[in-house]
Protein backbone atom coordinates (compact mmCIF):
# COMPACT_ATOMS: atom_id res chain seq x y z
CA UNK A 1 0.00 0.00 0.00
CA UNK A 2 1.41 3.40 -0.95
CA UNK A 3 2.40 5.86 1.75
CA UNK A 4 0.95 9.32 1.11
CA UNK A 5 2.18 12.25 3.26
CA UNK A 6 -0.55 14.12 5.15
CA UNK A 7 0.30 17.38 3.38
CA UNK A 8 0.66 15.85 -0.09
CA UNK A 9 -1.23 17.38 -3.02
CA UNK A 10 -4.36 15.71 -4.32
CA UNK A 11 -3.72 12.56 -6.40
CA UNK A 12 -0.24 12.01 -4.90
CA UNK A 13 0.64 8.39 -5.84
CA UNK A 14 2.59 7.84 -2.60
CA UNK A 15 6.25 7.10 -1.99
CA UNK A 16 5.88 3.33 -2.43
CA UNK A 17 4.07 3.52 -5.76
CA UNK A 18 5.79 2.66 -9.05
CA UNK A 19 4.64 6.10 -10.27
CA UNK A 20 6.28 7.93 -7.36
CA UNK A 21 7.95 11.05 -8.73
CA UNK A 22 6.80 10.21 -12.27
CA UNK A 23 3.05 10.86 -12.24
CA UNK A 24 1.64 14.15 -13.53
CA UNK A 25 0.62 15.05 -9.96
CA UNK A 26 4.33 14.98 -9.00
CA UNK A 27 5.29 17.83 -11.33
CA UNK A 28 6.61 20.75 -9.29
CA UNK A 29 6.63 18.88 -5.98
CA UNK A 30 9.78 19.67 -3.95
CA UNK A 31 10.22 15.95 -3.21
CA UNK A 32 9.80 14.75 -6.80
CA UNK A 33 13.44 13.74 -7.31
CA UNK A 34 13.60 11.90 -3.99
CA UNK A 35 10.45 9.93 -4.73
CA UNK A 36 11.57 9.11 -8.29
CA UNK A 37 14.92 7.78 -7.01
CA UNK A 38 13.18 5.14 -4.92
CA UNK A 39 15.38 6.01 -1.95
CA UNK A 40 13.52 6.61 1.30
CA UNK A 41 15.39 9.65 2.51
CA UNK A 42 12.97 10.47 5.31
CA UNK A 43 11.74 13.99 6.00
CA UNK A 44 13.47 16.84 4.23
CA UNK A 45 16.09 18.12 6.71
CA UNK A 46 15.22 21.67 5.60
CA UNK A 47 11.82 21.35 7.29
CA UNK A 48 13.38 21.38 10.75
CA UNK A 49 15.40 24.47 9.84
CA UNK A 50 12.32 26.20 8.41
CA UNK A 51 10.48 25.45 11.61
CA UNK A 52 13.33 26.95 13.64
CA UNK A 53 13.58 30.03 11.43
CA UNK A 54 9.85 30.71 11.65
CA UNK A 55 9.54 29.99 15.37
CA UNK A 56 9.30 33.73 16.04
CA UNK A 57 6.77 34.41 13.27
CA UNK A 58 3.24 34.44 14.68
CA UNK A 59 1.21 34.61 11.44
CA UNK A 60 2.20 33.53 7.93
CA UNK A 61 -0.16 34.78 5.22
CA UNK A 62 0.11 33.91 1.52
CA UNK A 63 -1.21 36.54 -0.89
CA UNK A 64 -2.56 34.76 -3.99
CA UNK A 65 -4.10 35.75 -7.30
CA UNK A 66 -5.21 33.58 -10.17
CA UNK A 67 -4.39 36.17 -12.81
CA UNK A 68 -1.57 38.63 -13.24
CA UNK A 69 -2.18 42.37 -13.25
CA UNK A 70 -4.78 42.43 -10.48
CA UNK A 71 -2.52 44.38 -8.12
CA UNK A 72 -1.52 41.56 -5.79
CA UNK A 73 1.91 43.02 -5.02
CA UNK A 74 0.35 46.45 -4.44
CA UNK A 75 -2.19 44.97 -2.02
CA UNK A 76 0.62 43.09 -0.24
CA UNK A 77 2.57 46.32 0.14
CA UNK A 78 -0.47 48.28 1.35
CA UNK A 79 -1.34 45.58 3.87
CA UNK A 80 2.24 45.42 5.17
CA UNK A 81 2.43 49.20 5.53
CA UNK A 82 -0.96 49.36 7.24
CA UNK A 83 -0.08 46.61 9.72
CA UNK A 84 3.27 48.18 10.53
CA UNK A 85 1.63 51.59 11.01
CA UNK A 86 -0.84 50.23 13.59
CA UNK A 87 1.85 50.13 16.24
CA UNK A 88 5.66 50.26 16.41
CA UNK A 89 5.39 47.01 18.37
CA UNK A 90 3.89 45.17 15.38
CA UNK A 91 6.70 43.70 13.29
CA UNK A 92 5.94 42.83 9.68
CA UNK A 93 7.94 41.01 7.00
CA UNK A 94 7.38 40.53 3.27
CA UNK A 95 8.72 37.50 1.42
CA UNK A 96 8.68 38.18 -2.32
CA UNK A 97 8.18 34.66 -3.69
CA UNK A 98 7.72 35.86 -7.27
CA UNK A 99 11.09 34.56 -8.45
CA UNK A 100 10.82 35.65 -12.09
CA UNK A 101 9.08 38.97 -11.50
CA UNK A 102 10.12 40.41 -8.13
CA UNK A 103 8.50 43.80 -7.56
CA UNK A 104 8.62 44.36 -3.80
CA UNK A 105 12.11 45.99 -3.77
CA UNK A 106 10.84 48.83 -5.97
CA UNK A 107 7.39 49.07 -4.38
CA UNK A 108 8.98 49.32 -0.92
CA UNK A 109 11.55 51.88 -2.02
CA UNK A 110 14.42 49.46 -1.46
CA UNK A 111 15.59 48.96 -5.05
CA UNK A 112 19.38 48.72 -5.19
CA UNK A 113 19.72 47.47 -1.62
CA UNK A 114 21.91 44.44 -0.92
CA UNK A 115 21.24 41.45 1.33
CA UNK A 116 23.89 40.85 3.98
CA UNK A 117 24.86 37.37 5.10
CA UNK A 118 26.23 36.57 8.54
CA UNK A 119 26.58 33.57 10.79
CA UNK A 120 22.85 33.75 11.54
CA UNK A 121 21.90 33.68 7.84
CA UNK A 122 20.62 36.23 5.34
CA UNK A 123 19.36 39.47 6.84
CA UNK A 124 16.24 40.89 5.20
CA UNK A 125 16.24 44.52 4.08
CA UNK A 126 14.51 46.85 6.53
CA UNK A 127 12.48 49.68 4.97
CA UNK A 128 11.40 50.93 8.40
CA UNK A 129 12.03 49.96 12.00
CA UNK A 130 9.27 47.32 11.96
CA UNK A 131 8.97 46.37 8.29
CA UNK A 132 11.45 44.16 6.41
CA UNK A 133 11.55 42.62 2.93
CA UNK A 134 13.32 39.66 1.33
CA UNK A 135 13.37 39.22 -2.44
CA UNK A 136 15.50 37.70 -5.15
CA UNK A 137 15.58 41.22 -6.55
CA UNK A 138 18.18 42.04 -3.90
CA UNK A 139 20.41 39.22 -5.15
CA UNK A 140 20.51 40.23 -8.83
CA UNK A 141 23.40 42.23 -10.24
CA UNK A 142 20.96 44.45 -12.13
CA UNK A 143 17.23 45.13 -11.97
CA UNK A 144 17.13 44.29 -15.69
CA UNK A 145 18.54 40.77 -15.20
CA UNK A 146 16.12 38.02 -16.18
CA UNK A 147 15.66 35.00 -13.91
CA UNK A 148 15.38 32.11 -16.38
CA UNK A 149 14.95 29.12 -14.11
CA UNK A 150 13.11 25.82 -14.24
CA UNK A 151 10.87 24.65 -11.41
CA UNK A 152 13.46 22.82 -9.27
CA UNK A 153 15.71 25.87 -9.05
CA UNK A 154 12.76 28.08 -8.11
CA UNK A 155 11.84 25.58 -5.42
CA UNK A 156 15.40 25.65 -4.11
CA UNK A 157 15.37 29.46 -3.89
CA UNK A 158 12.10 29.45 -1.97
CA UNK A 159 13.51 26.83 0.39
CA UNK A 160 16.50 29.10 1.01
CA UNK A 161 14.25 32.08 1.73
CA UNK A 162 12.38 30.05 4.34
CA UNK A 163 15.31 28.19 5.87
CA UNK A 164 18.23 30.63 5.62
CA UNK A 165 16.74 34.08 6.22
CA UNK A 166 17.02 35.43 9.77
CA UNK A 167 13.40 36.61 10.08
CA UNK A 168 13.62 37.12 13.83
CA UNK A 169 10.41 37.92 15.72
CA UNK A 170 7.57 38.92 13.42
CA UNK A 171 3.86 39.31 14.02
CA UNK A 172 3.06 38.92 10.32
CA UNK A 173 4.98 37.45 7.40
CA UNK A 174 3.23 38.24 4.12
CA UNK A 175 4.28 36.00 1.23
CA UNK A 176 3.77 37.71 -2.13
CA UNK A 177 3.37 34.93 -4.71
CA UNK A 178 3.25 35.02 -8.53
CA UNK A 179 -0.06 34.50 -10.36
CA UNK A 180 -1.42 30.99 -10.74
CA UNK A 181 -1.18 27.69 -8.87
CA UNK A 182 2.22 26.42 -9.94
CA UNK A 183 5.69 25.52 -8.64
CA UNK A 184 6.19 28.47 -6.30
CA UNK A 185 2.79 28.06 -4.66
CA UNK A 186 3.18 24.32 -4.11
CA UNK A 187 6.67 24.82 -2.69
CA UNK A 188 5.67 27.54 -0.23
CA UNK A 189 2.59 25.70 1.02
CA UNK A 190 4.26 22.29 1.29
CA UNK A 191 7.34 23.65 3.04
CA UNK A 192 5.23 25.63 5.52
CA UNK A 193 2.79 22.83 6.24
CA UNK A 194 5.57 20.24 6.33
CA UNK A 195 7.52 22.29 8.83
CA UNK A 196 4.41 22.80 10.92
CA UNK A 197 3.59 19.12 11.24
CA UNK A 198 1.04 16.87 9.59
CA UNK A 199 -2.23 18.67 9.06
CA UNK A 200 -1.05 21.63 11.15
CA UNK A 201 -2.02 24.73 9.20
CA UNK A 202 -1.34 27.35 11.85
CA UNK A 203 1.18 26.11 14.36
CA UNK A 204 2.27 29.15 16.35
CA UNK A 205 5.46 27.41 17.48
CA UNK A 206 6.98 27.58 14.01
CA UNK A 207 6.13 26.38 10.54
CA UNK A 208 2.58 26.12 9.37
CA UNK A 209 0.53 28.64 7.41
CA UNK A 210 -2.06 30.92 8.97
CA UNK A 211 -3.97 31.21 5.72
CA UNK A 212 -4.29 32.80 2.30
CA UNK A 213 -5.55 36.17 1.15
CA UNK A 214 -6.93 36.17 -2.41
CA UNK A 215 -6.83 39.26 -4.63
CA UNK A 216 -9.03 39.80 -7.68
CA UNK A 217 -10.59 42.49 -9.85
CA UNK A 218 -14.36 42.71 -10.44
CA UNK A 219 -14.64 41.36 -13.99
CA UNK A 220 -15.54 37.74 -14.67
CA UNK A 221 -12.24 37.04 -16.45
CA UNK A 222 -10.39 37.55 -13.17
CA UNK A 223 -13.03 35.85 -11.01
CA UNK A 224 -12.71 32.66 -13.07
CA UNK A 225 -9.09 32.31 -12.01
CA UNK A 226 -9.81 33.21 -8.40
CA UNK A 227 -12.24 30.30 -8.25
CA UNK A 228 -9.30 28.10 -9.23
CA UNK A 229 -7.27 29.60 -6.38
CA UNK A 230 -10.08 28.72 -3.98
CA UNK A 231 -9.99 25.13 -5.28
CA UNK A 232 -6.19 25.12 -4.87
CA UNK A 233 -6.49 26.20 -1.24
CA UNK A 234 -9.13 23.57 -0.50
CA UNK A 235 -7.08 20.77 -2.04
CA UNK A 236 -4.03 21.71 0.02
CA UNK A 237 -6.14 22.35 3.13
CA UNK A 238 -4.98 25.95 3.23
CA UNK A 239 -7.33 28.23 5.13
CA UNK A 240 -8.73 31.17 3.13
CA UNK A 241 -8.76 34.34 5.22
CA UNK A 242 -10.78 36.22 2.63
CA UNK A 243 -10.96 37.86 -0.79
CA UNK A 244 -10.07 41.48 -1.61
CA UNK A 245 -11.54 43.08 -4.73
CA UNK A 246 -8.93 45.47 -6.10
CA UNK A 247 -9.43 48.26 -8.64
CA UNK A 248 -13.17 48.09 -8.02
CA UNK A 249 -13.66 51.72 -9.06
CA UNK A 250 -11.61 54.60 -10.46
CA UNK A 251 -11.37 57.77 -8.38
CA UNK A 252 -10.71 60.84 -10.53
CA UNK A 253 -7.89 62.84 -8.92
CA UNK A 254 -9.44 66.16 -10.03
CA UNK A 255 -13.20 65.89 -9.58
CA UNK A 256 -13.17 62.83 -7.29
CA UNK A 257 -15.95 61.26 -9.32
CA UNK A 258 -15.99 57.48 -8.97
CA UNK A 259 -16.23 55.44 -12.18
CA UNK A 260 -16.35 51.69 -12.80
CA UNK A 261 -13.56 50.65 -15.16
CA UNK A 262 -14.03 46.91 -14.67
CA UNK A 263 -17.79 46.31 -14.54
CA UNK A 264 -18.86 43.49 -12.27
CA UNK A 265 -21.23 41.92 -14.77
CA UNK A 266 -21.79 38.82 -12.64
CA UNK A 267 -21.86 40.49 -9.24
CA UNK A 268 -18.13 40.79 -8.66
CA UNK A 269 -16.13 39.25 -5.85
CA UNK A 270 -18.90 39.70 -3.27
CA UNK A 271 -21.27 37.42 -5.16
CA UNK A 272 -18.50 34.94 -5.94
CA UNK A 273 -17.67 34.72 -2.24
CA UNK A 274 -21.31 34.23 -1.32
CA UNK A 275 -21.60 31.38 -3.81
CA UNK A 276 -18.21 29.83 -2.98
CA UNK A 277 -18.33 30.06 0.79
CA UNK A 278 -15.43 32.50 1.11
CA UNK A 279 -15.27 35.74 3.10
CA UNK A 280 -15.45 38.98 1.10
CA UNK A 281 -13.22 41.44 2.92
CA UNK A 282 -13.94 44.54 0.87
CA UNK A 283 -13.05 46.52 -2.25
CA UNK A 284 -10.17 48.89 -2.98
CA UNK A 285 -10.39 51.70 -5.56
CA UNK A 286 -7.99 52.51 -8.38
CA UNK A 287 -6.13 55.73 -7.68
CA UNK A 288 -3.44 57.26 -9.93
CA UNK A 289 -1.56 58.54 -6.89
CA UNK A 290 -1.19 54.99 -5.62
CA UNK A 291 0.33 53.83 -8.91
CA UNK A 292 2.81 56.69 -8.80
CA UNK A 293 3.70 55.93 -5.19
CA UNK A 294 4.42 52.28 -6.03
CA UNK A 295 6.68 53.27 -8.93
CA UNK A 296 8.55 55.72 -6.69
CA UNK A 297 8.73 53.36 -3.71
CA UNK A 298 6.85 55.80 -1.46
CA UNK A 299 4.63 55.06 1.53
CA UNK A 300 1.21 55.90 0.06
CA UNK A 301 -0.73 55.48 3.31
CA UNK A 302 1.59 57.84 5.17
CA UNK A 303 1.52 60.48 2.43
CA UNK A 304 -2.22 60.17 1.64
CA UNK A 305 -3.98 59.31 4.92
CA UNK A 306 -7.30 60.81 3.74
CA UNK A 307 -7.38 58.96 0.41
CA UNK A 308 -10.18 56.67 -0.69
CA UNK A 309 -7.75 53.75 -0.64
CA UNK A 310 -6.75 54.40 2.98
CA UNK A 311 -10.41 54.58 4.02
CA UNK A 312 -11.30 51.35 2.22
CA UNK A 313 -8.20 49.51 3.46
CA UNK A 314 -8.75 50.12 7.19
CA UNK A 315 -11.74 47.76 7.65
CA UNK A 316 -10.03 45.14 5.47
CA UNK A 317 -6.99 45.19 7.74
CA UNK A 318 -9.26 44.95 10.80
CA UNK A 319 -10.87 41.80 9.41
CA UNK A 320 -7.53 40.21 8.50
CA UNK A 321 -6.20 40.84 12.00
CA UNK A 322 -9.37 39.37 13.49
CA UNK A 323 -9.11 36.29 11.25
CA UNK A 324 -5.45 35.76 12.16
CA UNK A 325 -5.81 36.36 15.87
CA UNK A 326 -9.11 34.57 16.39
CA UNK A 327 -10.29 31.01 15.82
CA UNK A 328 -11.06 29.98 12.20
CA UNK A 329 -14.48 31.28 11.14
Amino acid sequence: MSSVPDNAPTHCPGTQSEDAGKASACAGCPNQNICASGVSAGPDPALAEIRRRLAGVRHRVLVLSGKGGVGKSTVTSLLARALAARSPDINVGILDADICGPSQPRVQGAAGEQVHRSGSGWSPVYVSDNLCVMSIGFLLASADDAVIWRGPKKNGMIKQFLSEVDWGDLDYLLIDTPPGTSDEHLSVVQYLLGAGGAGDAGDAAGGGATGALLVTTPQELSLLDVRKELAFCRKLRLRVLGVVENMAAFVCPKCEVVSSLFPAATGGAARMCAEGGARWLGALPLEPALARACDAGEDFLRDHPASATAAALAPIVDQIIAECEGPPS
